[in-house]
């Protein structure tokens, strides 16, 4: 999954997610809100012909948003291998 970078510091992080859809960032929101070091986690869809969806995280204290995001992209990762069909 492609990512860019658009703006990032301490406890703020935007992000461009290239090809993702509603499904992976829906999930990905929800996850983030949950934990306890994040303050508030969304996504805008933009144009839907035009632009890519761009994700915003910010962070409580010291939490570093790359960090937060990185470990949760693995755990969904993990939950949908771990999926037996």
């Amino acid at each position: 999954m492609p990512v860019k970078v658009l703006a990032r510091d301490a406890n703020e992080l935007r992000v461009r997610f290239i090809g993702e859809s509603h499904t992976s960032l829906q999930i990905l929101r929800e996850r983030l809100n949950s934990h306890k070091g994040v303050d508030y986690a969304n996504y805008f869809p933009g144009h839907p012909d035009l632009d890519e969806p761009e994700f915003f995280i910010r962070t409580k204290g010291k939490t570093d948003p790359a960090d937060i995001l990185k470990k949760l992209i693995g755990d969904i990762q993990g939950d949908f291998s771990s999926l037996k069909i």
